[in-house]
């Protein structure tokens, strides 16, 4: 069954059209999503916030996955100098993780 939800009907110009589906292809969403957004006045997503979001979710997921060799590391009495090392990754992952985390604000 399908539904019936209130339908917006607008007339625009070939420019006005070109020009709307431009910004909504630079934020890399639908048309419809666009229109739904800047009507209500709902902030519209950038390609480079979807980009900051994923670096921070790979910098997170790095970020564990150091997280687990260091604890293996320590649990199997490492040496010193393999510690050191993942110690000087986990400190990289995390200023990463900072820089990713700015782009956003």
């Amino acid at each position: 069954m399908p539904s019936k939800k209130p339908r917006l009907t607008v007339y625009l110009t070939e420019e006005e059209l070109r020009g709307i589906e431009a910004s909504a292809a630079r934020a890399g969403i639908s048309l419809s999503t666009f229109a739904k957004l800047v009507c209500t006045g709902l902030p519209v997503p950038t390609l480079e916030h979807k980009q900051a979001v994923q670096e921070i979710i790979k910098a997170r997921a790095d970020l564990g996955r150091l997280g687990g060799l260091l604890k293996q590391a320590i649990a199997a009495d490492g040496d010193k100098f393999t510690l050191q090392r993942l110690l000087r990754e986990v400190d990289a992952g995390m200023r990463e993780l900072r820089a990713a985390a700015l782009k956003i604000r």
